[in-house]
């Protein structure tokens, strides 16, 4: 019985460890920011190891579980690659059309809703193009692309294919008693994904456009057949990798996030603004919470995401290939994504 809870202290350790690792070099080491998959596959293989949790049947899952969204990203990459210019072109015959306010409103809410279907990724390209499109300076477009954001964050929780965050939920509770399908996160988190998506583009219309032809924002470079494969590459050691932390660190759920509140765990996932959330539904999610706390941990995640670059995907791919810095999307990210987070607060647990 000893050497027993002694063993248990030593993978609380090891776990606890690599939760602090995973939390704090992303945001200090530039290198890993960058190779965020790799790092995250290693912490993953590491925490399995920790908790002596490795099976046939892990491995399986790991293996197979990111090949749908890894697949869609790929050919919607490559369908989107031969209609990009054109994107681009007619963004600015739009503008002259139909004005800038509902310009940016639609893209808002378009991004998000679609972004279920095309995946995270992809819209966030398409909002690069469109963006690169645009003659506003740098604040006005700045502005644009972190409320885009917000809205592909949440838009694209609503389908397994539509982010990472969404695959693991689904992969996790796809078993007894939720049997989650495609259209369970549709059913679960829909009446407040999609006001907010409208909320957001309606906020958008506030922003007050400047003309700039020398200050606006431009992407990085244009994407190649080759930059589509690598990232569908990445997509899937990124969701691998998330599947392992999840396994790895079921000791610490079992014993200690279960236990707490729904409205602990919705604040307590704040910390997603400092780590994509992918990550952190991967730790938390757990078919022994009842359906109010996996609600409170999603909505939680998905909204902190968009409060800092490196807390989803979209803000990821955006604010790199628009060379958007740090400080600047927090500048809106930061009270946005807390206004946000305590109107859902209020419409989760009260309304």
């Amino acid at each position: 019985m000893t050497e027993k809870i002694v063993l248990s202290a030593w993978i609380m350790w090891g776990l606890a460890g690599i939760i602090v690792t995973v939390f704090v070099l992303p945001f200090l080491v530039k290198r890993i920011e960058r190779d965020l998959e790799i790092f995250l596959f290693v912490m993953g293989l590491s925490a399995v190891t920790i908790s002596q949790l490795w099976s046939k049947h892990l491995v399986y899952e790991a293996l197979v579980e990111p090949i749908k969204i890894s697949v869609a990203v790929l050919v919607a990459g490559l369908l989107f690659r031969y209609v990009r210019d054109r994107i681009r072109s007619t963004i600015s015959k739009v503008i002259r059309q139909i004005g800038v306010k509902w310009v940016f409103f639609l893209v808002v809410v378009l991004l998000g809703v679609m972004s279920s279907a095309i995946t995270a990724i992809i819209a966030s390209l398409v909002l690069v193009e469109l963006v690169t499109g645009m003659k506003f300076d740098k604040k006005t477009e700045t502005n644009f692309v972190v409320i885009a954001c917000f809205s592909i964050g949440l838009g694209a929780a609503l389908t397994p294919i539509g982010e990472p965050l969404s695959t693991i939920a689904i992969s996790k509770l796809k078993g007894p008693p939720f049997n989650a399908d495609f259209w369970f996160l549709v059913k679960l988190l829909g009446l407040y994904i999609l006001p907010g998506i409208l909320v957001l583009g309606f906020l958008a219309t506030f922003i007050r456009p400047k003309i700039s032809e020398k200050t606006t924002l431009a992407e990085d470079r244009p994407e190649i057949v080759k930059d589509i494969f690598i990232r569908a590459g990445k997509v899937y050691l990124f969701v691998m990798a998330l599947i392992f932390l999840g396994k790895g660190f079921k000791p610490i759920i079992d014993a200690y996030v279960v236990q707490m509140s729904a409205k602990g765990l919705y604040w307590l996932n704040i910390v997603s603004a400092i780590l994509d959330n992918a990550t952190l539904t991967a730790a938390e999610i757990t078919p022994k919470m009842d359906i109010g706390h996996i609600r409170a941990i999603l909505m939680g995640l998905l909204v902190s995401g968009g409060m800092l670059i490196p807390g989803n995907i979209p803000n990821i791919i955006a604010a790199g290939k628009l060379n958007i810095p740090s400080r600047a999307w927090a500048r809106l990210g930061i009270p946005l994504g807390l206004i946000l987070m305590l109107g859902y607060f209020l419409a989760v647990f009260w309304i």
